[in-house]
């Protein structure tokens, strides 16, 4: 073979190198991401039972709810500023009038049923507010650190015994740790999911966020098992009545003057 011949093999070589690395590294963090591939539901049969319908259980509400966050400046001053606009303008419904999900611990604090499934590498979170499917990969995939924001977070999770831990973060700024101080980047959430009993299920979050909170703000939901009633569909815009008017607050949209019935009949008596 010619010196020229070997050249252009070799500068072909070279190419098609460099085209395979190129293309690797898409494909590289396309896996880092992919959903969970694993398929031996050997793994699901050892897991905890957690089937079943869940519903809160406000007999525990007030022994449940943790104490006040403890704010840094910044925290105290969204918080203040969020206060001041309720006390001037009333409360501001504009994430209810576009039927916005809380996102956490908000979501899993709502009075409406969930359904926890699992599945190799994942376990999936179904709350029947705002319809929402809570994905935690338990494949082994670590928290992205490039993360996209959702408003229920990216989150991954493993087992401790019978206790599901699960980490999150990305969560979007228009979900709030509580009421008046919005989530920013700098936020996570760590769960701790077990079953207390046959019918009893808890839920404990431990919030950080070091712009915000002066300290970790932990809460805790309980849920009580009641299979009387399944998760029912949760189409908040097809019936939505709200509409957010100057400041974000409730408006009346008059409906109480229309012809039509009420297609869920009349309020009942008091």
């Amino acid at each position: 073979m010619t010196l020229r011949a070997v050249g252009m093999h070799a500068g072909l070589l070279g190419a098609v190198l460099a085209s395979a690395v190129v293309l690797a590294a898409p494909v590289a963090a396309q896996e880092a991401y992919a959903p969970p591939r694993a398929t031996d539901y050997g793994t699901v049969t050892g897991l905890p039972d957690w089937g079943g319908i869940w519903y809160p259980d406000w007999s525990q509400l007030f022994s449940t709810r943790g104490a006040r966050p403890v704010l840094t400046e910044r925290g105290r001053q969204i918080l203040d500023a969020y206060n001041e606009s309720i006390r001037e303008n009333g409360p501001n419904q504009e994430a209810q009038a576009q039927c916005l999900p809380p996102g956490l611990p908000g979501l899993m604090q709502q009075p409406y049923p969930i359904e926890i499934l699992f599945s190799p590498g994942r376990v999936t979170i179904l709350t029947e507010a705002y319809a929402q499917a809570r994905r935690v990969y338990t494949d082994g995939r670590p928290l992205p650190e490039d993360f996209d924001l959702f408003y229920n977070g990216n989150s991954v999770g493993f087992w401790d015994g019978d206790t599901l831990v699960v980490d999150t973060n990305g969560l979007h700024p228009r979900t709030n740790i509580v009421p008046g101080l919005p989530h920013t980047e700098a936020s996570r959430v760590h769960e701790h999911i077990w079953r207390a009993g046959p019918e009893s299920l808890f839920i404990e979050y431990t919030i950080t966020n070091p712009e915000l909170l002066a300290q970790p703000y932990v809460t805790r939901v309980a849920y009580k098992l009641d299979n009387e009633f399944p998760i029912r569909e949760y189409v908040c815009s097809e019936n939505n009545r709200l509409e957010a008017g100057e400041n974000g607050a409730n408006i009346d949209l008059g409906f109480e003057h229309l012809d039509e019935p009420d297609p869920f009949g009349p309020a009942p008596a008091e």
